[in-house]
């Protein structure tokens, strides 16, 4: 099983997931006052099926939540990801109020 880790990389706006090591995919955001919303999702092909894109998803949605934030789910994978869970009622905005 390989190593997974989720990494806030603050300077380029995005949530990176690594698999051993390696830069696997990266969640995109920007903010708006206390809302953080999701752009941009993308998983490397090399990392395809692996379920990385839950855990990363999983992984940076908790943060914004423990940092008192509003989720804006912009980008269609993180939608998805919401729609399967209701873990993060009430801290979702829908795009575009």
């Amino acid at each position: 099983m390989a190593e997974t880790k989720v990494v806030h990389n603050r300077e380029q706006l995005r949530y990176e997931v690594y698999s051993d090591g390696r830069l696997a995919g990266f969640t995109q955001y920007h903010r708006t006052g206390d809302r953080v919303v999701f752009t941009h999702t993308e998983i490397d092909k090399a990392f395809g099926g692996q379920g990385l894109g839950k855990v990363l998803a999983g992984e940076a949605l908790d943060d914004v939540v423990a940092g008192g934030k509003v989720i804006v789910p912009m980008c269609e994978f993180i939608a998805g990801y919401l729609k399967g869970t209701d873990k993060y009622a009430g801290h979702v905005e829908a795009p575009g109020r």
